[in-house]
C-alpha cells in the first residue's frame, strides 16, 4: 500500500498533521520509536491517576483557534498552574508576584514598594545591556530573588553557571505586581479530562499507527508521497555535520500511601544542593481524591544517545550547526520537518499545534 503521508512521531505535531490529512481524505501512516503515542505529553493511568510520564504538561493558550481545535478532541478541566518554590524549606509563590515579594521582604506590602526594592538591587544592569542570564535576571528581579529562586534552579537545569548562559533563556520568566498565582498569562488553561493520551488517540483516529519502530526501520520499505519528520533533524541526516546538543531529564516516580504529599501539583526546588529541580504530584492536575498519591522527582541530566532529548542548548555553536542542517532540510523534496526536535526549538503545546496547522495549510 502507498500512503499519502508518512509521519514520523506520534506527538502533538505529528498527530495534528495526521488529523488534518485524514480530513482531506489522505492515507496516513504514523510511526513512533517509543511504545506509545503522545510523545512527551503521554499520560499513563495508574489506578485512576493520570501520570504525566515525561514531566508536567499544562495546556495554555490565548489563541481562540487553537483552543477550539483541541476542544474537538478533549474536554479541559480548568486546572490553573500555580507552582510553589522551595528554597531550603522556605516556600514561595510562583510566578514572581506580590505574594512572593511580601514573603521575600518583610517591609514590602504594595506594588510600588516591590518595584522600588527590585530597582535597588539591579546592580546597574538593564535587560538591554545584560550580557548573560545572570545579569538579565538581576536586571528583572534583583539580587534576592535571583539568588534564592533562579540561580540554583537554572544551574541545575543547564549544568552551567548562570553567567555562562545566554540572557534570552530567562525571557520566559513571568513577573507581575498583583496577588495572582496563575503562572500563565493565557486566556485558556487546563488539563484534558482523562489525560493527554486519550486526546492524542482521538486526534489519530483513522490513521495507521505503528509503535516501537524508527524511520530507519522503514526507510526504503514503505511507499509514501510526503514525509513529515518530527525526530531530531541531525539524526535524519545521520549526524553528518555533527551532533546538536540537548539537556535531558530523568524521572523517579513513586506511589505513596498518603492522600496528599505536597498539597500542590508542582513544587520547584530552587537551591543548588537539592539534586532534583521539582516534584510533581500528579493527582492534583485532575483534582483527584484517591487515598494514595503518585509523585515524580525530576532530575536534569546531560543528554547522550539513547536518552530522550528535551531542551536544545541554545548557544551560538548549536544555533550555527542547526542552520547548516536547516539548509540541508530545505533542499529535501517532499520532506517537512517540525516539532521540537525537527526544529531544534522549545515550544509550548499550543505553539506546536499552531505550527502544525500552519504547515498543514501549506502542504495539504
Amino acid at each position: 500500500m502507498k500512503y499519502d503521508y508518512l509521519i514520523v512521531g506520534a506527538g502533538l505535531f505529528g498527530a495534528t498533521i495526521a488529523h488534518e490529512a485524514l480530513k482531506k481524505g489522505k492515507t496516513v501512516l504514523v510511526i513512533d520509536e517509543r511504545g506509545h503515542i503522545g510523545g512527551n505529553v503521554y499520560t499513563e493511568n495508574v489506578d485512576g491517576i493520570n501520570v504525566h510520564v515525561y514531566g508536567a504538561h499544562i495546556f495554555h493558550t490565548s489563541s481562540d483557534k487553537v483552543w477550539d481545535y483541541v476542544n474537538g478532541f478533549a474536554t479541559f478541566n480548568g486546572f490553573i498552574n500555580s507552582p510553589k518554590a522551595d528554597y531550603h524549606g522556605e516556600r514561595y509563590d510562583l510566578p514572581f508576584n506580590m505574594n512572593t515579594f511580601v514573603k521575600m521582604w518583610n517591609d514590602v506590602t504594595t506594588p510600588d514598594q516591590a518595584k522600588a526594592k527590585i530597582a535597588s538591587q539591579t546592580m546597574g544592569y538593564t535587560p538591554e545591556n545584560a550580557k548573560n542570564l545572570e545579569e538579565k535576571a538581576i536586571s528583572l528581579v534583583g539580587t534576592d530573588i535571583y539568588e534564592k529562586l533562579i540561580k540554583g534552579y537554572t544551574e541545575k537545569q543547564w549544568d552551567r553557571s548562570c553567567d555562562k548562559l545566554p540572557p534570552f533563556i530567562i525571557e520566559r520568566l513571568p513577573l507581575r505586581f498583583t496577588f495572582d498565582n496563575n503562572y500563565f498569562n493565557a486566556k485558556y488553561q487546563g488539563i484534558p479530562v482523562g489525560g493527554y493520551t486519550k486526546m492524542v488517540e482521538n486526534m489519530l483516529c483513522g490513521a495507521d499507527v505503528q509503535l516501537n519502530i524508527s524511520y530507519n526501520d522503514v526507510r526504503g520499505k514503505v511507499d509514501f508521497g510526503k514525509l513529515i519528520y518530527t525526530g531530531t533533524i541531525d539524526g535524519y541526516f545521520g549526524y553528518s555535520l555533527g551532533k546538536l546538543e540537548y539537556r535531558t531529564l530523568r524521572f523517579e516516580t513513586a506511589r505513596l500511601e498518603t492522600n496528599d504529599f505536597q498539597g500542590n501539583a508542582v513544587v520547584n526546588y530552587t537551591d543548588r544542593e537539592t539534586p532534583f529541580t521539582r516534584i510533581i504530584e500528579h493527582k492534583h492536575f485532575e483534582f483527584g481524591k484517591q487515598p494514595f498519591t503518585i509523585v515524580t522527582r525530576e532530575y536534569p541530566e546531560e543528554y547522550s544517545f539513547g536518552k530522550q532529548p528535551y531542551y536544545p542548548v541554545n548557544d551560538k555553536k548549536n544555533a550555527d550547526l542547526y542552520m547548516k542542517y536547516r539548509a540541508l532540510a530545505d533542499r529535501e523534496r517532499d520532506v517537512f520537518f517540525g516539532g521540537r526536535l525537527g526544529s531544534y526549538g522549545y515550544f509550548d503545546m499550543d505553539k506546536t499545534i499552531e505550527n502544525a496547522l500552519d504547515l498543514a495549510g501549506k502542504i495539504l
